[in-house]
């Protein structure tokens, strides 16, 4: 009868349950459309039946999946490894602003987060050199900070517009090799070195630019948008992945809803 009795619900109890409705939805969204989907679905469904069989009073099969899931966590830091990279780096954010948008997503601040990054300028300037076979690496900063690969370029503070990306890119600058990061409508690093994805499911028409960009957003939660230098195409990539589009009005659309995430 106890499981029954609400009379004792606390206010306490209501913010534990938003408080793990909470970190579940995050942890769905970092695992969302990868392999780890599959294994977090499976975990939660052990889970559950765990504890049905101490409810039940099943005592050897409780034992048995409790003794299960004990040991497995130290599997589940070797097979989350990324995403509680991306969750604690989501945590340890110390952008008030990035903070403020997460708010925003459950109404607990008004009105909608304001796009202050000139994603125009940045599409009209990848469609030019997608043109020419202009190879290009765009980073934009989101949330977690990119300082520790800042360092490894040359510091900018330039405002973001189209004719200097295309002159950043452009073959003969001694510029163009490497990643740009922008943040906000700010140009703040060229040359950045980015660490390199080592991940075998890469299809190998796929450059050092693509694994690069795929790396950086495996580590942060940035975005990247990739001109291949071989065949022009726009490659955009976020959470480790590559993110299809139409054309490069669908993908303006879709980088703006991104960056007031």
């Amino acid at each position: 009868m106890e499981l029954l009795d609400f009379t004792k619900f606390r206010i306490i109890d209501a913010i534990d349950i938003v408080l793990v409705a909470f970190l579940l939805y995050y942890l769905y969204r970092l695992v969302k459309g990868t392999v780890a989907i599959n294994i977090f679905i499976g975990i939660v469904i052990i889970y559950g039946i765990w504890r049905l069989t101490e409810l039940l009073q099943m005592e050897l099969l409780s034992k048995i999946l409790g003794g299960f899931l004990g040991v497995g966590m130290f599997a589940l830091i070797v097979v989350f490894q990324q995403e509680i990279r991306k969750f604690l780096l989501m945590l340890g954010s110390t952008n008030f602003s990035a903070r403020k948008r997460i708010l925003k997503k459950f109404n607990l601040f008004k009105g909608e987060a304001q796009l202050s990054t000139d994603v125009s300028a940045i599409i009209k300037a990848c469609k030019k050199m997608s043109g020419s076979n202009t190879g290009a690496l765009i980073v934009i900063q989101r949330n977690n900070s990119l300082d520790f690969v800042k360092q490894s370029g040359d510091e900018m503070k330039m405002e973001v517009n189209q004719p200097i990306i295309e002159s950043v890119f452009y073959k003969n600058s001694p510029l163009h090799d490497g990643a740009m990061i922008i943040e906000e409508n700010h140009i703040t690093a060229t040359r950045v070195i980015l660490p390199v994805s080592n991940d075998r499911n890469i299809p190998l028409r796929f450059g050092l630019r693509h694994r690069a960009a795929v790396g950086i957003t495996e580590k942060t939660d940035a975005v990247c948008i990739v001109v291949s230098e071989e065949n022009g195409q726009v490659s955009y990539l976020k959470e480790g992945d590559f993110v299809l589009f139409e054309d490069l009005e669908e993908l303006k659309t879709m980088l703006e809803k991104d960056l007031r995430k």
